[in-house]
């Protein structure tokens, strides 16, 4: 049973990472039992734990529904969201080793092919570059607790940012911000790379409204 449990919210966590689950999505017990080829049981220990994670809201008698933000809950969010972002960075600035170091150098080369060969095009694409560049940035900062919570946050945000990079101009942008993040990382500038990626990640109000309404 803890192998089905584990299975499923594996499978769930990696709907909620590719954009296949979205803010409001209902998520159904006998749907996942049919789907998943489990019982009823183990769909509900995975519901306490997506909702402990506050990735899931339960209904009464309707299921779960994924997690969809309001103004005021995405900016809290992104408030703490931009502050563990900013502290890996800045943790990645002093730890990381020189074989992470290369492997970033690498998703930095291919977010920047992408701006200039494919332009404001395939923003599903780059959006799994921009998962693999805050990802190893994450792993640079030698700290697995504070990368499962930027993970738990992320996932609140994520068909958010996804949508950000349909907005002209923004992917150029995010990727050039990826080179000075990373720069400031192979510098071992600490308060440097905290105070650029905290920027890199966060959106102004009018920003956020527009990414709420885009995603009904």
């Amino acid at each position: 049973m803890a192998g089905q449990t584990e299975g499923l919210l594996n499978a769930i966590l990696q709907d909620i990472d590719a954009g296949q689950l979205n803010p409001g999505d209902m998520l159904d017990e006998a749907g996942l039992a049919a789907r998943h080829g489990v019982s009823r049981t183990p769909i509900r220990e995975v519901f306490i734990q997506l909702e402990v994670a506050g990735l899931i809201r339960r209904l009464p008698r309707k299921g779960a529904v994924l997690f969809k933000p309001t103004l005021e809950e995405f900016l809290a969010i992104l408030e703490v969201h931009a502050q563990l972002e900013g502290q890996a960075a800045g943790l990645a600035a002093r730890r990381m080793t020189p074989e992470q170091a290369a492997e970033l150098e690498q998703i930095v080369q291919a977010c920047e092919r992408h701006a200039a060969e494919k332009g404001d095009a395939d923003p599903d694409g780059y959006y799994q570059l921009n998962l693999r560049f805050h990802g190893a940035v994450a792993m640079g900062a030698g700290n697995p607790f504070l990368v499962e919570m930027i993970k738990t946050n992320a996932r609140k945000l994520m068909a958010y940012y996804r949508a950000r990079y349909k907005y002209p101009g923004s992917i150029q942008q995010s990727a050039s911000e990826h080179r000075d993040i990373a720069e400031l990382i192979f510098a071992h500038d600490r308060d440097a790379a905290e105070a650029r990626m905290a920027s890199h990640v966060q959106f102004d109000q009018v920003t956020v409204m527009d990414l709420l309404a885009a995603l009904g």
